[in-house]
């Protein structure tokens, strides 16, 4: 069976800022290979493009913020295992939270089901700057 997921980026205090669709292969998956699956899309989405804005998860090393996502300062193919690496580092750090259906998932290893119209928030945390 497959399932297509509602993806959404969000920031706490704003409205979701990016939603688009992710077809998963499986019913049920935890939460790393669901940041995984997301990940991947996205990164292979921009380098087939080869151009343009980075929509993702995790702003790419060497990117500048833009209105639409990230631009690299110099044209070149997103690296998949970093990428991956600095997502999952950011859900354990607590950088990005996971809501499955507006319920808050706290291990990578938590394994969920997965039905057609499942929404999967990522809630990205802006750091406090002071001192």
């Amino acid at each position: 069976m497959t399932a297509t997921l509602t993806i959404r980026d969000e920031t706490p205090g704003q409205t979701t800022f990016h939603e688009w669709s992710l077809e998963v292969l499986t019913e049920r998956m935890t939460v790393r290979e669901l940041i995984r699956s997301r990940v991947y899309q996205e990164v292979q989405d921009f380098n087939q493009r080869g151009v343009g804005d980075y929509r993702g998860l995790i702003q790419p090393t060497d990117a500048e913020r833009t209105l639409n996502g990230s631009r690299l300062r110099h044209p070149r193919e997103i690296s998949f295992p970093q990428q991956l690496s600095r997502a999952i580092e950011a859900f354990e750090s607590s950088q990005v939270l996971v809501l499955i259906n507006d319920r808050q998932v706290d291990a990578l290893d938590e394994e969920t089901e997965l039905k057609p119209g499942t929404t999967v928030t990522f809630l990205r945390l802006t750091l406090l700057v002071g001192g």
